[in-house]
């Protein structure tokens, strides 16, 4: 994957017994290829693979966990069946509506799921909720999600 074209690693690990996942990014040729490169080596192993092209520039923070917001407001957190699928809700959430987002989870032990919590205004959650909601419901990859307005300072420390 990383010989097939200029790409770089952003992520490389297991996240449960029997899958893998990998994280590129560079130019969208350059990453179509490595992951058509992938796809092909995987064959019939292969959950699933996504191009995402103009990634949100909160998306790579929020798959390290560094994201350090100002303020905490309303809480959303979507759930979904896939990790890879998760990283593609936290590109929705970003580009959806004011939010901040504050991690993209790649479930480890769960199955490979994956998880996108972000804060923001309570209208703002609940628009970049919809529009996940729109975007995976399409593609049957959303487990659940939800809107928490006024979540309470122990939950914020648990989630954060």
């Amino acid at each position: 994957m990383l010989k097939a074209a200029e790409v770089v690693l952003v992520l490389a690990t297991p996240i449960c017994p029997g899958k893998f996942v990998t994280v590129v990014s560079g130019q969208v040729a350059n990453v179509t290829t490595s992951v058509n490169k992938a796809v092909d080596r995987a064959g019939h192993f292969l959950v699933e693979s996504h191009v995402l092209t103009n990634v949100d520039d909160a998306v790579l923070p929020a798959l390290s966990g560094t994201t350090e917001p100002s303020r905490l407001e309303s809480l959303g957190v979507v759930e979904t069946f896939a990790a890879v699928t998760a990283v593609r809700a936290g590109d929705t959430v970003a580009k959806a509506a004011n939010v901040v987002l504050l991690d993209i989870r790649l479930a480890r032990g769960l199955g490979g799921k994956g998880e996108v919590i972000f804060t923001g205004e309570l209208g703002q959650v609940e628009a970049a909720r919809k529009a996940v909601e729109e975007r995976l419901g399409q593609d049957g990859g959303l487990v659940s999600s939800v809107v928490i307005a006024r979540p309470h300072k122990d939950l914020w420390a648990a989630v954060v």
